[in-house]
């Protein structure tokens, strides 16, 4: 099982994968659903606990037990919904 934190970190640091075609959803209270997405290129920095986020030019540090989703090209790869495992 590979963990969110670590699919992020392979996401922004294999060459196989452009980091600005990633989109990250994560529980947000307050938002609409609760729920607030970005874009890879809004991902400033992925530390050990948290990512910081910097969406409309605000930044946001986000605990990474808030993912609920990790997206590639459109293509669902992590869901905590699904048992937080990686979908082939």
């Amino acid at each position: 099982m590979r963990t969110s934190h670590k699919l992020l970190l392979r996401l922004l640091h294999d060459p196989d994968y452009d980091f600005d075609e990633v989109e990250v959803a994560y529980l947000d209270r307050g938002a609409p659903a609760d729920r607030s997405t970005v874009r890879g290129r809004e991902i400033r920095a992925i530390e050990g606990g948290h990512f910081i986020v910097c969406p409309e030019g605000e930044e946001k540090y986000i605990p990474i037990h808030r993912l609920l989703e990790i997206r590639y090209r459109g293509r669902r790869l992590w869901a905590r919904a699904v048992g937080g495992v990686m979908l082939e």
